[in-house]
């Protein structure tokens, strides 16, 4: 497929809404495998963290990167699903990505899928993260577009997860009770090694 076809981004969007026969497909293997040939999955010097849950997930993902750039740290973010248009799911310092620069994204993640299909979330998660990296930010804040376990955005090991309340919705791919919903929400948790400091008994001679 030749790039050069697509020269704004209306095209790019278009040809994403129909790279793939389901507007959702389940599971992480094909965004992984594309993530993994574009080197995505740990970019040095990024630190990233994933809100899920069912109400209050763009307002946590807007005060957290408000937190931040307050602070001089760069931050990239996404919010999900979008009000007017595409960009806003792509921000820098709480500012929209312009459409060059996620064109350019997008040509980056095409050619790296070469036959893998990929739905328009997932096209969309890669150029986040693509475009995250040609800006050189700080600190990622991915808002999980589904649930989370099988959200395109969980092939990141986030240093922090947040998961906001829970509450019924997508029960067709999550589950008909919160117990279900919220398992798959937490999805997005990792382990971690505590820290305990030494006894005083531990640190005698």
């Amino acid at each position: 497929m030749n790039n050069s076809q697509f020269r704004i981004l209306e095209q790019w969007l278009d040809h994403a809404e129909n790279s793939h026969p389901r507007n959702i497909d389940m599971g992480l293997e094909r965004v992984r495998e594309v993530a993994v040939r574009m080197n995505l999955l740990s970019v040095p010097g990024v630190r990233y963290i994933i809100v899920a849950g069912t109400n209050g997930k763009g307002s946590t993902t807007t005060a957290i990167t408000a937190l931040l750039t307050q602070a001089g740290i760069k931050t990239g973010s996404t919010l999900s699903p979008h009000v007017h248009r595409f960009n806003e799911r792509v921000q820098i310092n709480g500012r929209e990505l312009d459409d060059a620069a996620l064109c350019a994204a997008f040509a980056q993640v095409e050619e790296a899928r070469g036959e893998i299909p990929l739905t328009y979330f997932e096209f969309s998660t890669l150029v986040a993260l693509e475009s995250f990296r040609q800006e050189a930010v700080d600190v990622a804040v991915l808002e999980v577009g589904l649930g989370g376990r099988l959200d395109a955005f969980n092939i990141i090991s986030a240093d922090v997860a947040v998961v906001t309340s829970i509450g019924l919705d997508h029960q067709e791919f999550l589950g008909d009770d919160l117990e279900q919903i919220g398992r798959e929400k937490a999805g997005v948790f990792r382990p971690c090694l505590l820290y305990t400091s030494p006894s005083p008994r531990d640190q005698r001679p």
